[in-house]
């Protein structure tokens, strides 16, 4: 140890009364000055004398006031100890062993503790005990995460009340019960045994008296058999008692007792000191966790999804090798819907891709069905989404569509709502400059898909729209008043006219946009240029068309031309088919599509149909579509990747209230398109006596409707007085030469109360003779 002289040192200015800071005093070597000679020793150890080797030091002079706290905190605690050393009251020098006489060694404070800074001071105090506070929170959270790991406390506690339940039912139960089987049966045998010899008759001898000794016989195996069981039981009891006691003893004695002596405090001290004990017990985890009847478990068995499931999962699935481990992203959490979702960083140079074609083998390893497993690519190339949901989707009732809530028109310039997903998020579109195809076998839920899309369009008075119906009037009836153009009868020919009058009327939409100086249509212009309003072709049942003998090609190559071209002209077109093969959606025109939504297929090319080459290998197959999911289809019409999708539904009559409310409100805009025209508004048209003549008889005809419909037969003579109060002077000889009648026609039938038989006029000849003779349609 360096010692050092100190000098007498006399401040030049008094010193303050206020007491300085105490702190931590800290040795630091002085500036080493020029060489002094030391003093001679007391004693005649010279161990520690200065020689001329050594330097002297000199100390600075000292300060009159504590310094302030400054960068260098080892001098600022030097000279605060100066000062307490200079202002303590002066002592008989003491020459320790060894030790020079009149030095000062400033690390050398006997034996008592020097007091820590901080604890002079509240914010020291506050500081440490902020440091404590931080690291018992550190320590706490880090407890919680252990957990629900296998050495977690509460697993331990459980793991060691198992294994202590486990010692104390011990394995007599399995003496007793070969000792029960064993009774049971001899039991048996005796009874059979007795009653045998008890109906042998006496007459027998011999065979009486084997039966009575094979009886007495059995019954003493049997007797022998049940004193067994009973001992087994009893030893059974006995060694169960003792070890009961021995296990569950002590834990309740110290929950007592504490609670006697110590109340509410000492039972929680017992129960935590229980808790202490079992969970020392189950210190050790199981080889096998959780189960030792199975190797193997999954979602399907109601287990949690954890990390070591999903490495374990990827791993019997081939997505990830047998050495490499996934990163989770965001761990296994349930949602509302009680679905498992994770966010997984796959291996480097592992592409989600690969996953996402895994879709089959995951959900085999996760015990479920493939469409409960949804694999989506997440941000980049190497992270995925993984959605695992309880049940089969899309297979409960569909909730009513949100169309029916509206209270004024749709905007078909907007997004388009479609369904939800699997995560029951509900998905939109956007049709804008887009065309669209929809397929899947019978009965997957094509029309009610594809009324998500009429609907919108229809209650949106400003569409145009143009129907084809290759069903020969049936899904697309209900629309048939608000179509400008339909075809309703699946004629091809018709059709093919049908679109020719549309490619002409994209060519003068150019036209018009051409002398606007516009590229294409927009919402602005077509709000105010009317022949620039979206136009709508829907196309249902594409395959009557497309395959058509002589008009197949043609329309093939018309649509072609109208979808690459009439998107810019606000001509949005989409076809639905029921056989999405080849020879039905060309591939030419099924990649000017950009809408594609498969419902279920029978086969994976057929899904490819729709999708496109290569869907069904990267994982996107609408053939693992169930048949309970109706509706659901893999819809690819925004993103990279396709989305499984449920169509919002709508029955009969919400379809029917709906087509009502956008009538009106096409009526009130001055969109309605002008339907048939009634035959008797048609002969009224004409201008003619005789067709006005006609109309009267017509009107004649509607004044006898029952609830039944129009009548279908009339008498002359009624219809004569009819017209003559409707101002028409007619013969019955008039009217018969304007409405020729067969002979069966004129044979007398039945009228009124009294059921006379007269003759008289078919409503269906009279229709006839006024569409034949002035060419019009009824």
């Amino acid at each position: 140890m360096t010692e050092n002289h100190v000098e007498p040192h006399t401040p030049s200015t008094p010193t303050p009364s206020a007491e300085p800071t105490i702190a931590t005093v800290t040795f630091l070597r002085p500036n080493v000055l020029t060489p002094a000679p030391a003093p001679a020793p007391a004693g005649d150890d010279w161990s520690d004398l200065p020689d001329d080797s050594d330097p002297t030091v000199v100390v600075p002079p000292m300060p009159t006031v504590a310094p302030a706290i400054g960068p260098d905190d080892r001098t600022v605690v030097l000279e605060t100890a100066r000062i307490i050393l200079d202002k303590t009251p002066a002592a008989e020098p003491v020459v320790r062993p060894g030790k020079v006489a009149g030095t000062l060694d400033l690390d050398d404070f006997d034996d008592a503790p020097l007091i820590p800074a901080w604890m002079y001071s509240a914010e020291g105090w506050a500081a440490w005990a902020g440091v404590f506070y931080r690291a018992r929170r550190r320590d706490f959270r880090r407890w919680v995460r252990r957990q629900p790991t296998q050495h977690g406390h509460v697993r331990q506690f459980g793991r060691g009340t198992r294994r202590a339940h486990e010692w104390v039912v011990g394995f007599e139960g399995v003496r007793v019960q070969s000792a029960a089987h064993t009774a049971h049966v001899l039991t048996r045998e005796a009874r059979l045994a007795a009653r045998h010899a008890r109906f042998t008759p006496r007459i027998l001898g011999s065979k009486k008296e084997l039966a009575m000794k094979t009886a007495e016989k059995a019954t003493k195996a049997a007797e022998e058999a049940v004193l067994l069981h009973k001992k087994a039981k009893k030893d059974r009891n006995r060694a169960r008692n003792l070890r009961a006691g021995v296990v569950y003893g002590p834990p309740l004695s110290a929950i007592g007792t504490g609670y006697v002596m110590g109340g509410g405090l000492g039972l929680a001290a017992g129960l935590l000191s229980t808790f202490a004990g079992g969970a020392f017990v189950g210190r050790k985890p199981y080889d096998e966790e959780a189960d030792w009847t199975s190797d193997w478990r999954s979602l399907g068995d109601g287990d949690r999804m954890t990390a070591p499931m999903l490495d374990q999962t990827f791993r019997a699935a081939k997505v990830i090798g047998s050495d490499e481990t996934l990163g989770v992203v965001q761990m296994p959490m349930l949602d509302a819907r009680g679905a498992w979702t994770a966010v997984l960083d796959l291996p480097p140079g592992v592409p989600a891709k690969k996953a996402i074609r895994a879709t089959d083998e995951l959900a085999a390893a996760f015990g479920v069905e493939e469409a409960q497993v949804s694999v989506a690519k997440r941000g980049r190339a190497g992270r995925i989404e993984l959605y695992v949901a309880r049940e089969l989707p899309f297979t409960d009732k569909a909730a009513p569509g949100p169309l029916l809530a509206l209270e004024s028109p749709t905007n078909f310039w907007g997004r388009i709502s479609i369904g939800p997903d699997v995560r029951g998020i509900h998905q939109t579109i956007s049709v804008v400059e887009r065309s669209g195809l929809i397929g899947g076998e019978p009965g997957a839920g094509k029309s009610a898909s594809g009324n998500t899309i009429l609907l919108a369009a229809a209650l949106d008075p400003r569409v145009i729209l143009w129907l084809a119906d290759g069903k020969g009037g049936g899904d697309l009836e209900p629309y048939e008043l608000l179509g400008e153009r339909f075809e309703g009868d699946a004629d091809p020919e018709v059709f093919s006219a049908m679109l020719d009058e549309l490619l002409a009327v994209m060519k003068a939409r150019y036209a018009l946009l051409k002398k606007l100086g516009k590229r294409k249509v927009t919402e602005e212009l077509a709000d105010k240029y009317p022949e620039l309003r979206q136009l709508l072709l829907w196309v249902d049942e594409l395959m009557l068309y497309t395959t058509d003998d002589e008009f197949g090609k043609k329309i093939m190559r018309k649509l072609r031309n109208l979808v690459s071209r009439g998107r810019a002209a606000g001509i949005i077109t989409f076809c639905a088919t029921q056989k999405p093969g080849s020879d039905v959606v060309d591939t030419s025109l099924r990649d000017l599509l950009s809408i594609r939504w498969a419902l279920r297929c029978t086969t994976p090319e057929a899904s490819d149909t729709i999708l496109g080459k290569g869907a069904a290998a990267s994982g996107y197959s609408a053939k693992t579509i169930q048949s309970e999911m109706r509706g659901a289809g893999l819809l690819w019409a925004e993103g990279t990747n396709p989305t499984m999708v449920r169509a919002d539904y709508y029955d009969d009559d919400q379809v029917a209230t709906l087509i009502e409310r956008a009538t009106e409100w096409r009526r009130r805009a001055g969109t309605l398109p002008n339907g048939p025209v009634p035959l008797v508004d048609q002969l009224r048209a004409q201008g003619d006596d005789d067709a006005l003549l006609l109309a009267a008889v017509l009107d004649v005809f509607a004044a006898h409707a029952t609830e039944d419909g129009p009548a279908e037969w009339l008498p002359g003579q009624l219809l004569l007085d009819a017209l003559k109060m409707l101002g028409h002077p007619v013969t019955a000889e008039k009217l018969g030469a304007l409405v020729v009648r067969t002979d069966e026609e004129k044979t007398k039938r039945p009228w009124g109360e009294k059921k006379t038989r007269v003759t008289g006029y078919p409503l269906a000849r009279v229709e006839a003779a006024a569409t034949g003779r002035f060419g019009l349609t009824a």
